[in-house]
């Protein structure tokens, strides 16, 4: 496409994304917050939940833009940064890390963090629930909510999980205000509201998603 042919409209795009991305990930943590529940009330109403995503049309539609905004997401990152690279070689060493917070400057090697926990994610749950022999619940529904729980048993999968949800905190940290300004929306008079708001979004998700698995390996492990 011409219009992507050039850095401000490929970050735009990201941006857009990006923002698109981060109210998805709301949406995500209120449906994993079910998984806190008493395993019986988890059991039926996390599959019921995904039960709902997986056959109404409106969320179809989401889940199809969701799976454009990750690619184009990952893609414009990697053909920014190869740009970016290719551009600083040309000029002096400057000092911006006196000036930027380390995972501002290395939201490469963070993104690179979570497109691989992505690949794992989508194959151990999205796979498995669109094309495995999952069992059903008293309800008839798939059984997703065994899968979850049988993964977050291994100490070793809830370490990476958490470990991956603090890499997504420090790129949204700069993610998100970084968008912002990308698209023209980071007006000096509400600027510190929304570093504020930043924060404490970033804080949340991250938190959120991380105390989920060890929750639920914790309460396995005391049984």
């Amino acid at each position: 496409m011409p219009f992507l042919k050039s850095t401000l409209s490929r970050k735009n795009l990201m941006a857009l994304t990006g923002l698109f991305l981060c109210f998805f990930l709301v949406i995500h943590l209120l449906g994993n917050l079910q998984l806190l529940l008493a395993a019986d009330k988890a059991s039926v109403s996390f599959n019921n939940y995904s039960t709902l995503l997986s056959g109404n049309i409106f969320i179809k539609i989401i889940a199809y833009i969701l799976y454009f905004s990750i690619i184009a997401h990952a893609v414009d990152a990697l053909v920014i940064t190869v740009k970016n690279r290719k551009t600083a070689a040309k000029y002096a060493y400057d000092e911006r890390k006196h000036a930027s917070k380390w995972y501002s400057r290395n939201m490469g090697i963070l993104g690179t963090v979570l497109l691989i926990f992505l690949v794992i994610h989508f194959k151990d749950f999205w796979y498995v629930y669109k094309f495995g022999a999952l069992p059903l619940d008293k309800n008839g529904n798939k059984n997703l909510y065994v899968i979850v729980v049988n993964a977050f048993h291994s100490w070793w999968y809830v370490c990476i999980y958490v470990v991956s949800m603090f890499a997504l905190g420090f790129h949204l940290l700069h993610g998100f205000k970084s968008a912002v300004r990308t698209l023209g929306l980071y007006h000096p008079r509400y600027a510190r509201y929304v570093e504020i708001f930043g924060v404490v979004y970033s804080y949340t998700l991250t938190i959120g998603f991380s105390f989920i698995p060890v929750y639920v390996y914790i309460t396995q492990y005391i049984k």
